[in-house]
């Protein structure tokens, strides 16, 4: 008995602090953002769900809802597609380190700074004018007229950022899958072609099936990614042009308009939005330990 009390002291002893800390940075500011989301701009005085209200009835929020969705879509597949197709082909390549390190390479650029390279790159004049955007200047040169990347909405401009932002993401995304793909045994890979399998038939039958795990794992952490984009979009556009997203918007609510009832009530509704996803990656990690 005396011995089970001193383990529970050792237990306490060590995960006491940690657990004092965790509630502090993370369970006490979301209980406090919960309790603002239902206050007024000063915080002050209760207002109900009139912020919750705002957040989906406004214009400007509906945007940024329609946006992250065109994010979650295409950002997602585009990480995880390409970051697939690289893994496998970087693997068969000669000079393959080389090449991952090539495609990793825009992961060590900050976003801000990865934002800031690709305004330059999408930079717009009129026509007629001298171009200093690359891709515009790319466009002339080819006898096509220059396009306004960031201006012309809603697709155009939110297609474009999410460009940069499958730029940045598609080297982490290959990297972990291509871990994936060399764990797949060769004798594996070997007998399906032996039995007369054609490669799309390989990746279909053998390769999909054995990386549907990692896949999964990548898939969710550029999900939860997209859902709180927000650097990109800050630098290059700040959410004109039809750009916004959910992140964007609680920052300008947040520090703009000092309006912190909305603000939390975003940070809120972004927080519920990532939930389904965490409980989806859990119970797909239960499932295999199963």
């Amino acid at each position: 008995m005396n011995m089970f009390q001193n383990k529970k002291k050792w237990v306490a002893l060590f995960l006491g602090p940690a657990l004092l800390i965790l509630a502090f940075v993370l369970i006490y500011p979301s209980v406090q953002t919960v309790i603002l989301s239902f206050m007024d701009q000063q915080s002050e005085h209760f207002v109900g769900i009139k912020n919750y209200i705002y957040a989906f009835t406004n214009r400007d929020m509906l945007i940024s809802f329609r946006n992250n969705l065109m994010w979650l879509i295409f950002f997602t597949a585009g990480t995880v597609g390409v970051g697939l197709i690289l893994a496998i082909l970087t693997d068969k390549i000669k000079y393959e380190k080389f090449a991952k390190s090539v495609i990793f390479l825009p992961m060590a650029i900050s976003f801000v700074g990865a934002g800031v390279i690709w305004k330059f790159v999408y930079t717009f004049r009129p026509p007629g004018s001298k171009q200093i955007g690359l891709l515009n200047q790319l466009m002339i040169t080819l006898g096509l007229q220059p396009e306004g990347w960031l201006i012309q909405g809603p697709w155009m401009n939110n297609l474009s950022l999410i460009f940069v932002g499958i730029w940045i993401w598609t080297g982490f995304c290959m990297v972990i899958l291509s871990a994936s793909y060399k764990g797949i045994p060769k004798d594996m890979l070997e007998a399906g072609r032996v039995d007369g399998a054609n490669e799309w038939q390989v990746f279909r039958h053998i390769i999909f099936p054995t990386m549907k795990p990692t896949i999964a794992v990548v898939a969710t952490t550029m999900v939860v990614n997209v859902l709180k984009i927000f650097d990109v979009v800050y630098v290059m556009t700040n959410g004109n042009y039809r750009t916004e997203v959910i992140a964007n918007r609680m920052y300008k609510e947040m520090f703009q308009y000092r309006n912190f009832g909305r603000a939390s009530a975003i940070a809120v509704v972004l927080f519920v939005f990532i939930i389904p996803v965490i409980i989806m990656n859990i119970k797909r990690m239960k499932g295999e330990e199963s």
